[in-house]
């Protein structure tokens, strides 16, 4: 059985010193602002109301340093400079995480806010403390307008961000995250509707804020929280200018089971192995930016990336550069078949087709990039052994890192790297085409044939005939028949708690790295891109494979 949800967040160390620093903080501003509102003689009047306008200007104040916290873990830019150097003091890889644990904090909030507030305005009517109505607080005054505003804004990102509507319409997703930007305006000017204040009527003024700071006795938090919005909007400028640097997509090669290979060639963009980036393709959407990781090398002449056609922006531009559903079938049939791209050379596949511009219509389409971001697996020589895990299309990181390896070996340059574990699981046959011939100049290229060992899974169900055919052509045969390695596949789903725990075993009887110390504690990396629910089972097996003498970390991509 897993972890339970209170083992999870409370009997981890650092998911502990999390949770009383985040949620620590939002109770004090909740207490603070209850208290400064109680304690204001000026308010007296307002403190008419008691409970409720209490619980709307601690809620109020939350929401405000909640208005900060959010755009903080988007300004990628600056997570990805600061990373190497602090990432030992906060996770800046799961940047993405701690955005929406700000969102689920904002949401509760404004749920307690709101709520207040309407009892504050049916009070406000009641009382005639101040001479209006509900609805007018409610519709004709601008606090109540933002409000409003905000909460429908919330409404419309929340419900879109949902993992299952941005798989499946990832557009939806995209636009209205971007109303973001009108979602701040209102934060930054909802005080202006002057509700906090020492007198019957509201003291607006010609200048902004457009409101008396002697009679509206605001926190007049957006002094603070702006500075988050400027910086998060300098660096979208910023991205938007330096993703216009000239760039050209050289190259198209179409891959089985759907996977397209973009060659890009853009002479300002450097990068790490491992990282990602951001693509646009103005053909087929002017505005929408999708992320990808980076499959090349940093030592390569070119940018590359490998896109599985999955959803609508994928499938658009499949069909945009001719390699749409019927060029994807044919080349998956023959793959599936086992079909030799070249006679002579029995151990290479045709598992890619290059696309001719000269033979279309219409040119390749205008790519624009914007990137690169960090990732973790940047950090795999900092390790001793690192585990490298890709599920499906997952992969695509490793693609850059084992490129890396192989540049950095014949250099002599590995860095604390002494031995790597690469492991990919695939649903199907036909993905092996994807990397095959990387995979085979890599495993090749191994001077010392344990440096790096590669494992890989078929969790497909295989039919009578193609069961035959790996049968007859596996006996007595020095490759692979799938992958064409010289490392077997195996079939089924991996035991990661067995793998880990023999791989644990075998580092504390010094076998696993020859002439190592057991006294001294080895650090084992493993670095996941695939599905939440196959990397929980990992990094249960991580933990519980960790030793006095042997360390395992685990870290996932996120996007």
């Amino acid at each position: 059985m897993g972890e339970s949800w209170f083992q999870r967040e409370f009997m981890n160390g650092r998911r502990l010193t999390f949770n009383v620093l985040f949620w620590g903080s939002h109770l004090f501003f909740f207490a603070y602002g209850w208290y400064s509102q109680f304690t204001n003689s000026k308010l007296a009047a307002l403190n008419g109301l008691k409970f409720s306008v209490w619980t709307s200007r601690g809620a109020g104040l939350v929401l405000a340093y909640d208005g900060g916290l959010i755009l903080l873990p988007m300004l990628r830019n600056i997570i990805r400079v600061i990373r190497p150097k602090l990432a030992w003091l906060f996770p800046a890889d799961e940047n993405i995480w701690f955005h929406r644990q700000v969102a689920y904090s904002m949401a509760f909030w404004a749920m307690v806010h709101t709520t207040a507030h309407y009892v504050n305005f049916i009070n406000v009517e009641r009382t005639q403390v101040r001479p209006q109505i509900a609805l007018q607080i409610h519709y004709t005054q601008p606090g109540g307008i933002t409000g409003h505003f905000m909460l429908l804004i919330m409404v419309l990102m929340y419900t879109t961000a949902h993992h299952k509507v941005r798989n499946q319409c990832f557009e939806a997703f995209w636009y209205t995250h971007h109303l973001a930007f009108f979602f701040m305006i209102g934060l930054y000017t909802h005080a202006t509707g002057c509700f906090v204040r020492d007198s019957a009527n509201p003291d607006y003024t010609y200048t902004f804020p457009f409101y008396s700071t002697e009679h509206c006795l605001g926190y007049e938090s957006w002094r603070y929280t702006i500075w988050p919005g400027i910086i998060y909007f300098s660096e979208r400028v910023y991205r938007e200018i330096r993703a216009r640097r000239a760039t050209r997509l050289s190259k198209l090669l179409v891959h089985p089971s759907g996977a397209m290979e973009l060659r890009i060639v853009k002479p300002s963009f450097k990068y790490t192995a491992g990282q990602w980036l951001f693509i646009q393709v103005p053909d087929v959407s002017r505005w929408q930016w999708h992320p990808f990781t980076i499959t090349s090398a940093p030592e390569d002449p070119y940018v590359s990336v490998h896109i599985r056609q999955v959803g609508d922006f994928t499938r658009a531009l499949g069909e945009r550069v001719g390699a749409g559903p019927s060029v994807v079938a044919a080349l998956t049939q023959a793959a599936m078949k086992g079909s030799e791209k070249d006679e002579k050379i029995p151990t290479s596949r045709g598992d890619f087709v290059e696309l001719d511009p000269a033979s279309s219509s219409r040119p390749l389409p205008v790519v624009r990039i914007d990137g690169p971001y960090g990732a973790p697996a940047e950090d795999v020589f900092n390790v001793e052994i690192a585990v490298l895990i890709g599920a499906g299309i997952g992969v695509t990181p490793f693609a850059s890192i084992l490129k890396h390896i192989w540049y950095r070996q014949r250099s002599g340059n590995l860095g604390s790297l002494r031995r790597v574990e690469f492991f990919w699981v695939c649903r199907d046959a036909p993905s092996f085409g994807w990397f095959q011939s990387l995979l085979q100049e890599v495993e090749a290229a191994q001077a010392d044939p344990n440096f790096l060992r590669i494992n890989i899974y078929l969790t497909q169900k295989i039919d009578e005939d193609m069961l035959w055919n790996i049968a007859v052509n596996d006996a007595g045969a020095e490759y692979d028949p799938l992958t064409l390695l010289r490392t077997r596949t195996m079939f089924g789903r991996p035991d990661w708690k067995n793998i880990y725990a023999r791989m644990a075993q075998a580092i504390s009887t010094g076998q696993y790295i020859p002439g190592a110390n057991s006294q001294l504690k080895t650090t084992v990396g493993t670095y996941f891109c695939g599905p939440s629910v196959l990397a929980k089972a990992i990094k249960e097996a991580t933990v519980e494979s960790t030793s006095a003498s042997v360390n395992f970390t685990f870290a996932k991509e996120h996007f």
